[in-house]
């Protein structure tokens, strides 16, 4: 069957052409995942026993389902975005360029966050080749939450943790007092009754507070219309993943005075951390409620 140009104007292809353009694109998914099937598999293994990275193997099918979502207000029409497409196919081949010259000085994530991101790229860029800018623009938050399958780099994980250890550990202290517990704090270390805490980084929280802002980030997404009250839900994770580290080691704290130190080692310390993650939804879905309701 033959293609034929719509009315709006050349090089727009209309969708009773039996969608060959999506087909297209398609195609270009496929072989371009065919073309890293080496570095994805690598980032999989990566990953999977990572507690910071491993919701990675997630985000391919939430994107599609999200995509899925959105179907019917996708626009109909397609069109050839040749700038679009050069841009990120540049970009997607400086970063391929880089983590290929540099391997030998990176670690493995760095490596991998250079090379997802080189892959995201290329699939971003055949939307624009086959489908155009106005159809990628309609579909912008599925397509851009493909960039949260790049692993953070390590110097972006050092630095967040940096600063959640240091806001969790003065929000901490806040709790102290309003609860009334005797503690001496010298920086991230608190001197409690019978014991010591040092709020370090692997208590930074930040696995927690990374999924709860891609959480809010599809919430906002999905169930909220205006721009200023999304950002307001997605900014509200912040200072919520700070009171709830804060609270977490409160807990924690008036466990080891009140039932004995050994609570340090019991599994509410190591293995709490979902737990509290699950605690911290719902202040988010009370924001999110309220302001859905102001949203109609």
């Amino acid at each position: 069957m033959s293609e034929r140009a719509d009315a709006s104007g050349p090089g727009v292809i209309s969708l009773r052409t039996l969608g060959s353009r999506p087909i297209a694109w398609v195609a270009w998914i496929v072989a371009t995942t065919l073309a890293f099937v080496q570095p994805l598999t690598m980032l999989v293994r990566h990953v999977l026993p990572s507690q910071l990275h491993s919701y990675i193997v997630l985000v391919p099918f939430v994107a599609g389902y999200l995509l899925y979502l959105q179907r019917g207000t996708l626009l109909r029409e397609y069109r050839t975005s040749i700038s679009g497409a050069l841009i990120l196919s540049g970009a997607a081949v400086s970063a391929l360029a880089a983590g290929i010259w540099w391997r030998g000085s990176l670690s493995v994530n760095d490596y991998l966050a250079l090379i997802t991101l080189a892959y995201v790229g290329i699939i971003a860029a055949g939307g624009f080749l086959f489908l155009g800018s106005r159809w990628m623009a309609a579909a912008a938050f599925p397509i851009g939450f493909l960039v949260f399958m790049v692993p953070m780099p390590d110097v972006v994980v050092d630095a967040f943790e940096r600063a959640s250890v240091q806001a969790s550990a003065e929000t901490t202290a806040l709790f102290f007092r309003i609860t009334g517990t005797p503690f001496v704090q010298d920086g991230q270390v608190f001197t409690l009754p019978g014991i010591v805490l040092k709020v370090a980084q692997e208590c930074s929280g930040i696995r927690s507070s990374w999924v709860l802002l891609i959480t809010s980030l599809v919430a906002s997404h999905l169930f909220l219309k205006s721009p200023w009250r999304r950002a307001l839900l997605v900014a509200f994770v912040i200072p919520l993943g700070i009171v709830r580290n804060g609270f977490r080691i409160l807990v924690l704290g008036l466990l080891c005075i009140y039932v004995g130190p050994q609570m340090i080692d019991s599994p509410l310390h190591h293995q709490g951390g979902p737990i509290f993650f699950l605690l911290s939804l719902v202040p988010l879905y009370g924001l999110l409620w309220w302001l859905r309701r102001k949203d109609r």
